[in-house]
């Protein structure tokens, strides 16, 4: 592509309108040193010096579309708890839209707190239900009076509940009608649930799990055949499959491509398929191709996989680095 079809596409990007469904959380961060072991136990002790508290899963996603350009709607279900306040103001504090969040007081809001020194998770401690919501009706109804003027719908799954097996098939048939485009980052309790979706985004561990195959996933002929197997069972348009270190692979009616991985060393992969499932969505909502889909959203996943915790995608510092790919 040249550069200036590339700034057109990145420039469209603040005409969309971004629906991402899906499992929401609070990422928390506390941040020490380890100089000592605890008298008590056998385990390290951890002086923290610094907290920090993020929007995650689902609404990370939603961090990401906003820092591309579009304008993102989250819709998620969070407890009627201190944590689901919190989330609230860190929703406003981002200036995102609360209008598709609900509350329910039959669950807890998620928390994930990650304990880091040394540039490294020493412990991750979870809060959270995994049940299915119990407002699944009153859910559908809010995400469906929210689909006007959606660009590209975005369906996050993190195994928290939201997406049940009638959502989805209720938003996939609904985005069917409407001509929206959806696309699918999944866990593996609802795999094979997310049929005729334009593209699903699982990773490695999660294709050999949701269609229970094993194959060298360092060997491309191998990657063409699981993905296809995975594409005829879902009927989806295309799967676009994260490869860690080795980058993101792509296989669609056009063909199969592997895109290399892009930049220096993986620091931290936390929140990378977010930035990639934001990137992905807003070029197929732009009409560009499968490759290209590949090359761009590989190259995002490598940028964000170079920082520390989960943090959302530099526009310009994409924008910057697609244009050094293709000249």
């Amino acid at each position: 592509m040249k550069e200036e079809k590339i700034k057109d596409i990145f420039q469209s990007f603040n005409n969309k309108k971004v629906l991402i469904v899906g499992d929401s959380m609070i990422d928390t961060y506390m941040w020490g040193k380890i100089e000592r072991m605890s008298p008590e136990a056998p385990v390290s002790v951890v002086d923290i010096e610094k907290h920090e508290t993020r929007l995650g899963g689902a609404a990370n996603c939603a961090l990401n579309i906003k820092a591309l350009g579009a304008t993102p709607i989250l819709c998620s279900v969070i407890g009627n708890d201190n944590n689901g306040i919190r989330f609230n103001k860190l929703m406003i504090k981002a200036n995102l839209s609360t209008e598709g969040i609900l509350i329910s007081d039959q669950r807890k809001t998620t928390v994930k707190t990650r304990i880091i020194s040394e540039n490294k998770h020493q412990l991750r401690v979870d809060e959270e239900d995994r049940y299915p919501i119990t407002i699944e009706d009153k859910f559908l109804n809010t995400v469906e009076q929210l689909l006007e003027e959606t660009s590209v719908i975005i369906l996050q799954d993190y195994n928290k509940g939201v997406l049940t097996p009638k959502t989805i098939k209720k938003l996939i048939k609904k985005a069917k009608q409407l001509n929206i485009p959806i696309i699918v980052d999944p866990k593996k309790d609802n795999f094979l649930l997310y049929q005729d979706c334009d593209i699903f985004k699982p990773n490695l561990k999660e294709i050999k799990e949701g269609i229970e195959i094993e194959f060298d996933d360092k060997n491309d002929k191998e990657l063409e055949k699981a993905t296809s197997i995975l594409k005829d069972k879902l009927n989806a348009s295309a799967i676009l499959l994260t490869l860690s270190e080795r980058g993101i692979c792509i296989n669609s009616d056009k063909g199969f491509v592997h895109t290399p991985a892009y930049g220096g060393p993986v620091v931290d992969v936390s929140g990378a398929g977010d930035s990639v499932i934001s990137v992905a969505s807003l070029l197929l909502s732009s009409g560009v191709n499968s490759k290209n889909i590949s090359k761009i959203s590989s190259l995002s996943g490598g940028i964000v996989c170079q920082k520390v915790g989960v943090v959302p995608i530099d526009k310009e510092e994409l924008l910057r680095e697609t244009i050094k790919i293709y000249s």
